[in-house]
């Protein structure tokens, strides 16, 4: 097991670490050295390898990861929310979303960057269909529509994951992003989480892959996520997720990666040889015994 898998596990786990063992941890990770082994200044390469670097507990002890940061915080961060580009046009709903998640895991939920990302949120994402949002530019009108009269599903996950995040971080402190929670759990769940309206198609291209860590698309590994995180196991509605889970399975309670994103700024932990671990951590309270209690 790659000790950044142990310094997650036991960090899931609230096992206190003393620093020494934190550092230790970080230096022997064959992950956080595939991470840090290669950088280029540019915005994707900057967003996704923060993704990548935020599922690592206290990897913003990293100079690498403080870099990063940087950029982030001088470049894409602007007062009404994160960009993907640096321009206001461009800020959407996914983007702004995972890198609120992100700045979240690296403790910096208080930033004036995060709770610039979480206002955009509460200002302008919708949740419902045939709603109109007050974001007056016209960024979120592209690659398909953000938020056109049927809102983009992968923005509405990504969000409900970043504010589920945010909120265990925060203590539940935040009583609006539990609304808005709530809302979009309460829409994922008559999609049956994964499945269109109309035909029951699957609504986005990897919503069914398993991925880790996550990109701009959403995957299975987010309805997990976001079903464990928010209790949503006992409703009927997840009674569809769980069975793809099961089948999915490569052995009891061992899934494999099978799509793997491919941009040099994102990295995957594992390959799609054999079972992943981290899937495994992820996916556990929802193995076949687990999650039909």
């Amino acid at each position: 097991m790659d000790t950044a898998l142990q310094l997650r596990l036991k960090y899931d786990d609230n096992e206190p670490l003393a620093n020494k063992e934190i550092e230790l941890l970080l230096e022997q990770s064959k992950v956080v050295q595939k991470l840090i082994s290669d950088y280029e200044e540019n915005a994707l390469f900057n967003i996704f390898r923060l993704m990548c670097l935020s599922e690592i507990p206290y990897a913003e002890r990293l100079p690498y990861t403080q870099n990063i940061i940087a950029f982030i915080s001088g470049r894409l961060s602007l007062s009404e929310g994160f960009s993907y580009t640096g321009r206001v046009n461009y800020i959407v709903p996914c983007y702004n979303a995972m890198l609120l998640e992100a700045y979240t895991r690296l403790g910096k939920a208080a930033s004036q960057e995060a709770q610039n990302a979480l206002n955009w949120i509460k200002q302008y994402q919708v949740f419902e269909r045939n709603q109109s949002t007050a974001w007056k530019y016209d960024g979120i009108c592209k690659h398909g529509g953000c938020m056109n009269a049927t809102p983009c599903y992968i923005g509405i996950g990504k969000t409900v994951r970043a504010l589920i995040t945010y909120a265990e971080f925060t203590n539940h402190s935040d009583n609006i992003a539990q609304t808005l929670i709530e809302k979009g759990t309460g829409y994922m769940l008559r999609h049956n989480m994964y499945q269109r309206l109309s035909n029951h198609a699957p609504i986005s291209a990897h919503i069914t892959d398993i991925m880790f860590p996550q990109a701009y698309m959403l995957s299975l590994t987010d309805l997990v996520y976001i079903a464990g995180r928010s209790n949503l196991w006992a409703d009927t509605r997840t009674n569809l997720l769980r069975t793809l889970i099961d089948r999915k399975a490569c052995d009891k309670d061992h899934w494999k990666v099978d799509y793997i994103y491919s941009h040099k700024g994102y990295k995957a932990f594992d390959t799609k040889r054999k079972a992943s671990e981290w899937i495994r951590h992820i996916f556990k309270p929802c193995s076949p015994n687990q999650c039909k209690k």
